[in-house]
């Protein structure tokens, strides 16, 4: 199998690493070769995190280059659009429709760009997911993550049997069951 590349970008907090540790564990228990690279730019401060995983029969490096994501998660907008040309011509953008303001727009230096969502659809195949909206209807914003993972997998080659077996290992034991129907609701969309 040639390599496949997936990006997972964010902001600090927003659940990037546990995604892509995820992520890793399906693609390992399916015996693939599997290379991470996590990427943190004053993630403890709000500042963008990206984590890069590649997998395949023989995968060399963990780095993605521009033009070579097949799936590119994005768990805010913003990231999105400064992600995206990471993309390959036939890649898919997931994105988190919220809105998370980076420090130079709360002080007032910048403003945040109207319409980003709308003018990604120009140039890529995104599915656009209101993901915080899910997960409060679940009385949980902390599993938006998961629910935009949700959406990812049905972009993937692994059943949604596969992706439960894996949240089980990973997630902590008292937090598996809102994790997998976080997934499902996702996974549904």
């Amino acid at each position: 199998m040639e390599t496949k590349n997936i990006m997972i970008v964010g902001v600090g907090g927003q659940g990037t690493l546990l995604t892509s540790r995820i992520l890793g564990g399906i693609m390992l228990g399916a015996g693939y070769d599997v290379k991470m690279s996590e990427v943190h730019g004053m993630a403890q401060r709000g500042g963008s995190v990206v984590t890069y995983v590649r997998y395949g029969d023989n995968v060399s490096e963990p780095i993605v280059e521009e033009g070579q994501a097949d799936v590119l998660i994005a768990f805010e907008q913003l990231e999105a659009k400064r992600y995206a040309h990471f993309l390959k011509k036939d890649g898919v953008l997931i994105v988190n429709t919220q809105r998370i303001d980076p420090m130079p727009v709360v002080i007032g230096a910048a403003e945040y760009p109207e319409g980003i969502v709308e003018e990604l659809k120009k140039d890529y195949k995104v599915i656009d997911v209101d993901a915080m909206s899910e997960a409060l209807k679940l009385g949980n914003p902390k599993v938006f993550n998961v629910i935009v993972l949700g959406v990812a997998a049905q972009h993937m080659d692994f059943t949604k049997e596969q992706w439960f077996e894996v949240i089980e290992k990973t997630v902590k034991p008292k937090f598996i069951d809102m994790n997998k129907t976080a997934f499902e609701v996702g996974y549904s969309l």
